[in-house]
């Protein structure tokens, strides 16, 4: 992987339109805003774009573009964040003249012309804001751009929760405060719910269920979001309510959508999940994946493997304690 190709690349082009993928995240705005906010500081010459779908709760972040066909004649295309191609919320990204992907994702699919895939990096923002501290020479950033890259990170990192947090994912955020970021403003921001939302929470606290095991568990089904009158994005937004059970390495939101499509957003603090979300059409990080579930049905199935995983988990770590009180 050579971040020079890229800078290359984006030198060559007069238009670059930037790509995000479906149900966007944190990251995938503060990745996909971030870098377009720093060409258009750095490069007020050229056109910049970024299209997808809106995210209702990082939208104070900026505005999607809407672009005609036309647009993409001669353009670069740079997906953020996006695993496959057929994850691309705007499959008119493979219309540009040269397709770059950008990502921290496991490299399942080599979809554009080249790939930038660093699985180290917690969020795809922080391989856009090193990408920008490489190139500083020439790159400019400003506090929209700033704003955008550390939403990414602190969102994606669980807000510095994960394990996939590194040393270099402090010194880059760092580099943002020391930039004048008000970073308290921005999880102030995201810390704002509505009065439904704060009244789902609470069926989220009352109504969960367990597997004998220990994988907590919660279903979103269309009459309960009706009721309480949230969005999907509002509803599965409370997927780490269940983060704190003690017995519970491994938490699920299942919520319905459109075509009654059951997906769920899986998350962990113990065994790895992307097999399992893998096996159910899904994939991601080793401890936060989401899952193309289908129906209902099939979600009691997939119960049933997360409680597999979770009981080898607990015994493993069972037989290590023993292991280690033997020596």
């Amino acid at each position: 992987m050579d971040k020079q190709h890229i800078f290359d690349k984006i030198l060559a082009y007069d238009k670059i339109i930037i790509h995000m993928h479906m149900r966007p995240d944190g990251d995938c705005y503060g990745a996909g805003f971030g870098l377009k906010y720093i060409l258009q500081e750095s490069f007020p010459q050229k056109t910049i774009y970024i299209v997808g779908e809106t995210a209702e709760y990082v939208k104070f972040l900026g505005d999607v573009d809407v672009i005609p066909d036309e647009a993409y004649q001669g353009a670069l295309s740079i997906v953020v964040d996006t695993a496959t191609r057929d994850r691309v919320a705007d499959q008119r990204y493979s219309k540009g003249a040269y397709v770059i992907k950008i990502d921290h994702h496991l490299p399942v699919d080599a979809y554009g012309d080249y790939q930038y895939v660093d699985t180290t990096r917690p969020a795809t923002a922080q391989i856009i804001l090193e990408f920008y501290h490489e190139f500083a020479s020439v790159l400019k950033m400003n506090m929209k751009a700033a704003r955008a890259l550390y939403t990414g990170i602190v969102t994606d990192t669980g807000r510095f929760k994960y394990r996939s947090v590194t040393s270099a994912t402090f010194k880059a955020v760092a580099s943002l405060l020391d930039f004048g970021l008000d970073f308290a403003d921005i999880l102030s921001t995201l810390d704002v719910k509505t009065e439904n939302q704060m009244k789902l929470q609470g069926y989220v606290l009352t109504n969960f269920e367990k597997t004998p095991n220990g994988v907590a568990y919660i279903k979103m089904k269309p009459d309960i979001i009706a009721k309480y009158d949230v969005t999907l994005e509002e509803a599965t937004s409370l997927v780490n309510e269940l983060s704190v059970l003690p017995d519970c390495p491994v938490w699920i939101l299942f919520a319905e959508y459109e075509n009654a499509i059951v997906r769920a957003r899986v998350r962990s603090k113990g065994p790895a999940i992307n097999e399992l979300a893998a096996k159910y059409q899904g994939g991601g990080h080793p401890m936060a994946c989401g899952a193309n579930v289908g129906n209902w049905e099939t979600v009691e199935a997939m119960l049933k493997d997360a409680d597999e995983l979770v009981k080898k988990y607990k015994e493993d770590l069972k037989k290590a304690e023993i292991a280690h009180e033997n020596i």
